[in-house]
């Protein structure tokens, strides 16, 4: 996790600090132990990072991406 001004990594401790949010959260989003956050910190994080909500918290695909969803279009 790069630090957008000063160029050193940020680690989970220095990141919650200029989030605010809690190094508990950051670290289980970190191992994926945690899919999501709360909308407040999620903010937080993304602005701290300087990357957009959407890069970090990308909604799941939709689980019919791909597939027919008609039974007439699965006979085509």
């Amino acid at each position: 996790m790069d630090h957008p001004g000063r160029g050193a990594p940020y680690s989970v401790r220095t990141l919650a600090a200029d989030s605010k949010a809690p190094a508990a959260l950051i670290e289980r989003l970190l191992t994926g132990r945690q899919k999501t956050a709360p909308m407040a910190h999620a903010h937080s994080i993304s602005e701290a990072l300087g990357t957009a909500l959407l890069v970090l918290f990308a909604p799941s695909p939709s689980p019919n991406r791909g597939r027919a969803t008609t039974d007439q279009e699965q006979e085509t």
